[in-house]
This record gives C-alpha cells, sequence and structure tokens, in this order.
C-alpha cells in the first residue's frame, strides 16, 4: 500500500521526528509532535495553494497513554504506512 493510497481514518507511522514548525497553537516552536515510529491517523490530506502539486497530510499522533495529540501537518516523506 502506498501513502497516495490512504484515507482519512487510516493508521500512519511517523517516519522521522516531526516538531512543531509553529504553526499549532498552544505548543512551544519546535516540539516534538511525534518520533520515528509513532502511530498516526490521517485526519485530511491535501494541498498548500503555493505548492498544489504536493500532497500534505494532517495526522493526530498518539502520546505514551494513547490519546491523540493535536492536528499536525505532514509531508509524504516523514511518514510511513508501516512501523519501521
Amino acid at each position: 500500500m502506498e501513502l497516495s493510497d490512504l484515507q482519512p481514518g487510516d493508521t500512519v507511522y511517523a517516519a522521522s521526528h516531526i516538531y512543531n514548525d509553529g504553526s499549532i497553537p498552544g505548543i512551544g516552536a519546535d516540539a516534538l509532535m511525534a518520533a520515528p515510529g509513532t502511530r498516526g491517523v490521517i485526519i485530511e490530506t491535501g494541498h498548500l495553494e503555493d505548492t498544489p502539486q504536493r500532497s500534505v497530510y494532517l495526522v493526530r499522533f498518539e502520546d505514551t497513554a494513547l490519546n491523540l495529540g493535536p492536528p499536525t501537518g505532514c509531508w509524504p516523506e516523514e511518514l510511513s504506512v508501516s512501523r519501521k
């Protein structure tokens, strides 16, 4: 299965460290949102207006207590369909 085949509600995993770029309110800039292997669920997929050819995924990652965190925008290269 490819990342591009996934829909909202499907499970993904962080392929790299994912940090807040400052766009998530209430969380410090550069805060770690997900370590490699962290499970998440796709909330939405889309494109940014200035890069319509590139997909962006809105993902909520689990914390250590298995609670879903805030929606986090991720590029395809930051995600994987399997835990590695």
